[in-house]
């Protein structure tokens, strides 16, 4: 439902708190907050499960919006501002003339979620993989090759922050995302307690071939660090390495090509 509907003509509105930060992602992360931007990325926030706090939208965006809006459970604050107003929060032209606030969902323990669910099933895995950006594609990969959920080590970078949000394209909003506050000891409790098979993406050391690779039952894929890969001591809890073939004189694929990669070969053998 709509709580209220305000016109907004001034970036000093106290309506605008939440977007005015919207550049500081690790306030809004600790206040249980996410910006979504854009609209697909806004609208698929509007029509999923998540809690909505306020829209900052476009005069037309609200025109095509509004029954949506009302059909929502929750009282929504819906702030109304010129496209330039908008640009000026985000620091840039061209902006598509709607954001929004969601509440980050709870978080379901990681061996609750391992121990729901019908094999086979995957999960991913990140470990100290710091790229926001690439966090969202990844996200987005996850959703697209039937991941169950996306397991956040200590040291990498949250999936709810607003590029990753962003990047993802709206598919966090399907996802599990869970946390592990030691990396290595959460996949050896998924190998020792329910059954996974704990593979690394890490082609530095001639890895079995994706191709190559079993996949069959639960499994869990682990991606590393943009620049380092996979830390010794993840590696040292996985079962095996696996890696995507290549042509000589390339040693390896951005972390997003990469996952795209081993994911589809996983959804090619399940479907």
């Amino acid at each position: 439902m709509i709580g209220t509907v305000r016109t907004v003509s001034s970036l000093q509105d106290e309506g605008l708190d939440l977007y005015r930060t919207m550049r500081r992602p690790i306030l809004h992360r600790r206040q249980g907050l996410f910006v979504a931007e854009g609209e697909k990325v806004a609208g698929r926030l509007l029509e999923s499960d998540l809690a909505v706090i306020s829209v900052l939208m476009t005069p037309d965006h609200l025109q095509r919006r509004q029954e949506l809006l009302e059909n929502r459970p929750e009282p929504i604050t819906v702030l109304v501002a010129e496209k330039k107003l908008l640009e000026e929060i985000v620091g840039f032209e061209c902006h598509q003339g709607i954001m929004a606030v969601g509440r980050v969902p709870e978080t379901v323990p990681l061996e609750t979620f391992a121990a729901q669910g019908l094999p086979p099933r995957l999960l991913v895995a990140t470990d100290h993989l710091t790229s926001a950006e690439n966090t969202g594609v990844l996200v987005r990969n996850c959703a697209a090759f039937g991941a169950s959920g996306l397991i956040t080590g200590e040291t990498s970078a949250d999936p709810w922050l607003r590029r990753s949000v962003r990047n993802s394209m709206g598919t966090i909003f399907r996802l599990a995302v869970l946390y592990a506050g030691n990396l290595p000891e959460s996949l050896r409790m998924l190998r020792a307690d329910h059954g996974f098979r704990i593979q690394a993406a890490h082609p530095h050391d001639g890895g079995r071939s994706i191709y190559e690779t079993d996949f069959s039952g639960d499994c869990c894929i682990v991606f590393g660090n943009e620049g380092e890969g996979i830390s010794p001591a993840v590696l040292d809890a996985c079962d095996e390495t696996v890696a995507v073939p290549m042509a000589k004189g390339v040693d390896s694929l951005n972390v997003a090509c990469a996952s795209a990669a081993i994911l589809s070969e996983w959804f090619r053998r399940k479907y």
